[in-house]
């Protein structure tokens, strides 16, 4: 997932009140969904009813600085297709595949053209019953992040790195992704709009789809299309999101459901945003085992706990930041002394910093400044998406690092080998710019608060429907513990409950980078897939 550091800022917010977290600039107001957009009952006004059908399309968005203007739509963009055969070996054996990368145009109910979105389709060839073939829908997060990263990591060709997932120079190269998904699911990768080649059409402002409740609008039209152009009604349905995208799929569940009714088997939450409103205390709780596990990863702890398993030490940060770590901060200033001295000598102990450090924060440790200060000594920054990655900045004695150290190792393999990849094998020829990384600002965040009680609701509606939440103890980014702690408060019912499971990977946000976490990643996704619906 690539996103420059305004948005860094916005997500790590997530973790805060999402409900404060409007980017809105005073100067641009958002505009709200159209008419058009179905929003699922948790995110509606008390006074509205609950909407199942697609109302009818309204005025065609106005161009931006053209108010009061009918918007004026040029000719959209004809649909491109380019269909490939190839052959990989995956999950140890040679499977036969069809590649499809092409443009759909998404349209409003009126036919006017609306969006063209880019994905690519991998779908097994011999498959007898289509009907029994799970397909999975697999983007990326940022907002505004096109899904290169998920599509070189998981699909059936991977960029090689070093077997701890740090970047190589160039040349670039690409092998036979033994780890792809594709033995158990066909998937189809998509861009969301504004990112990648998916472009709103011509004459309709970009800002109409930049949203959490219009977002999943566009992506469940064109799942809608997809599964009815390729006859795929009756198969077995996944999302799986990364980063940001676990907030959409969250959303995708319910408004799939109310738009289309479209039911889906399961979703995999790769690296999830805590889709929750907590407050500023949460958030440096929620934080604090992601800082234990870097630490222990870096050799910066105590014996007492630097000798344990990961594991072991995971659940006692666990055991402390919910323990005596929240009620600390519960206490405020009303915190006695001697109370407040043992929980800094704790946190030292937990964290790896020194205890004048963490008094000086008033025992609550910003990201942001983290980044720099655990390695300090060394002259050395950490990485957020990968906290095992160090950087170094040209003034070291900064409070901000000046680069996220993870995604520079990797992040030119990437989007190069895609590029090669995207024309030479898939044969896709345009001139078109690929937008890795959008300016989708601002993201509209309305019904941000509701977005657990929507995919709260879909799973328990849809009783079939799985969750399988995939974490890294790495990743600074969205860190583990604010996902636990969204669906311990979700009110799930126990026959909901039980189908909600966890796995946890040595890595950061993008656990396929890794060669021995990536086997791993591939054996809980294949696993889940195949217990997802009934053969």
């Amino acid at each position: 997932m690539r996103i420059d550091a305004c948005v860094l800022i916005g997500m790590l917010a997530l973790l805060a009140a999402p409900a404060a977290m409007s980017q809105s600039d005073p100067q641009r107001p958002v505009e709200p969904p159209s008419q058009q957009m179905t929003v699922p009952p948790a995110q509606q006004p008390p006074q509205q009813g609950q909407r199942t059908q697609r109302p009818p399309e309204q005025a065609a968005s106005q161009p931006e600085g053209a108010p009061g203007k009918a918007a004026q739509h040029s000719a959209v963009a004809e649909e491109k297709s380019s269909v490939t055969h190839h052959s990989a070996r995956i999950g140890g054996q040679e499977i036969k595949y069809t590649a499809a990368a092409a443009t759909y145009n998404i349209k409003a109910d009126d036919g006017t053209p609306k969006a063209t979105m880019f994905y690519v389709a991998y779908t097994k060839d011999g498959v007898m019953d289509m009907a029994k073939r799970p397909i999975s829908f697999v983007y990326n997060g940022g907002p505004g992040s096109a899904s290169l990263f998920t599509h070189m990591g998981m699909g059936p060709k991977r960029v090689v790195l070093t077997p701890d997932g740090h970047g190589m120079p160039a040349p670039y190269t690409v092998v036979d992704n033994e780890d792809s998904f594709l033995d158990t699911t066909d998937l189809v990768f998509i861009d969301a709009i504004s990112t990648g080649f998916s472009r709103p059409a011509p004459g309709e402002a970009p800002n109409q789809f930049h949203g959490i409740i219009a977002d999943a609008n566009w992506f469940a039209d064109f799942i809608y299309q997809y599964i009815t152009r390729n006859e795929r009604w009756a198969s077995p349905k996944f999302l799986i999101g990364e980063s940001y995208g676990t907030t959409r799929s969250a959303e995708l569940a319910g408004v799939l459901q109310e738009r289309h009714q479209i039911y889906l088997s399961g979703i995999a939450l790769l690296s999830s945003v805590a889709f929750s409103n907590w407050g500023a205390d949460n958030r440096s709780e929620f934080f604090l085992p992601t800082y234990t596990t870097t630490a222990w990863y870096h050799h910066l702890l105590p014996p007492d706990l630097q000798n344990l398993t990961i594991e072991q030490v995971v659940q006692q940060a666990r055991e402390f930041t919910h323990g005596e770590y929240a009620a600390a901060l519960e206490k405020g200033d009303a915190l006695p002394a001697a109370e407040r001295q043992k929980v800094i000598a704790d946190l030292a102990r937990f964290t790896g910093l020194t205890p004048k450090y963490i008094e000086e924060t008033n025992l609550r440790i910003s990201p942001l400044r983290w980044f720099k200060e655990l390695e300090r000594d060394k002259r050395r920054t950490i990485g957020r998406l990968d906290s095992r990655f160090e950087g170094m900045d040209a003034d070291a004695a900064g409070e901000r690092v000046e680069y996220d150290p993870s995604e520079a190792s990797y992040g030119g393999a990437f989007v190069a080998t895609f590029h090669d990849y995207v024309r030479r094998e898939l044969k896709w020829d345009s001139d078109a710019y690929y937008t890795v990384t959008a300016n989708v600002r601002p993201w509209d965040q309305t019904g941000n608060t509701e977005v657990a009680e929507v995919l709260r609701a879909a799973m328990t509606q849809q009783s079939y429907l799985k969750v399988l939440v995939l974490c890294g103890y790495y990743d600074v980014a969205t860190p583990f513990n604010g996902i636990e702690n969204t669906f311990a408060h979700m009110n799930l019912e126990p026959p909901v409950r039980k189908n909600v499971s966890f796995a946890y990977y040595e890595a950061g946000h993008m656990m396929y980078i890794d060669e021995k976490e990536h086997h791993k990643l591939h054996k809980d996704v294949d696993e889940f897939i195949n217990a997802g619906y009934t053969r």
